[in-house]
């Protein structure tokens, strides 16, 4: 579904640093799309798809200890709009679940909402959001994505990646309910070959796949958001 929150006050200051640069470049109000999108390794390739479909920037991902991603971005309206269409388009295409809410002038107390740093659950181990990074991958690289539910066959998959393939782990990241995204890189070939071979091993294994796939050159806001 999309809803539109249209009458909300006057755009005010943001004033985390990360969108603080933003907001010195934007000729006009901003508009904030909250975009949720079922799984981890999905919501990754659809915030690829929104940033490189319109000129918006990816504030972060953030979860609800759940399977549920809210990729956050922020832009022109048009853009926003534009980017989160095409986004819940491709999140329904997977197969996933995805909803959406377009936000045309943020109160300044929902823009301090989406842009808490992020916090840190004791209880799974995690942060509870993806943000921006000083210290980010190249998006000259592919990357690849392995999402499981379940570690034992993730772990297993990850081994044989790198094992089979010239490819550099990039990190393991969870969002609870024992969903785990293993996220490798390296050039198209060999991060196509790795993943493939993580699926079958997978599936070998009789563990339970959620996605397997491959962004042959992430969009700079996503690589943003990733790890060396």
């Amino acid at each position: 579904m999309i809803y539109d929150l249209i009458d909300l006050a006057a755009h005010k200051v943001i004033r985390d640093p990360h969108l603080q640069s933003i907001l010195s470049q934007s000729a006009g109000p901003l508009a904030l799309a909250l975009l949720e999108i079922g799984n981890l390794a999905p919501a990754l390739l659809v915030a690829d798809r929104c940033a490189k479909a319109a000129g918006v920037r990816i504030i972060g991902i953030e979860s609800a200890d759940s399977a549920a991603q809210c990729i956050k971005l922020i832009g022109s309206p048009g853009d926003v709009r534009e980017a989160g269409e095409i986004g819940l388009a491709l999140g329904r295409q997977m197969g996933t679940t995805a909803e959406l809410v377009v936000m045309a002038a943020p109160t300044e107390a929902t823009q301090a909402l989406a842009t808490q740093p992020p916090a840190f659950n004791p209880l799974l181990g995690i942060y509870d959001s993806r943000v921006p990074r000083e210290d980010h991958m190249n998006n000259s690289d592919a990357i690849g994505l392995l999402e499981t539910q379940g570690l034992v066959a993730a772990l297993h998959a990850t081994d044989e990646m790198l094992k089979g393939a010239a490819v550099s782990l990039v990190g393991k990241e969870k969002i609870g309910a024992a969903y785990v995204t293993i996220v490798i890189r390296g050039d198209v070939a060999a991060v196509k070959s790795a993943i493939d071979s993580g699926k079958q091993t997978v599936e070998r294994l009789g563990g339970k796949l959620i996605m397997a796939d491959v962004i042959a050159r992430p969009h700079p806001e996503l690589a943003a958001l990733l790890p060396k």
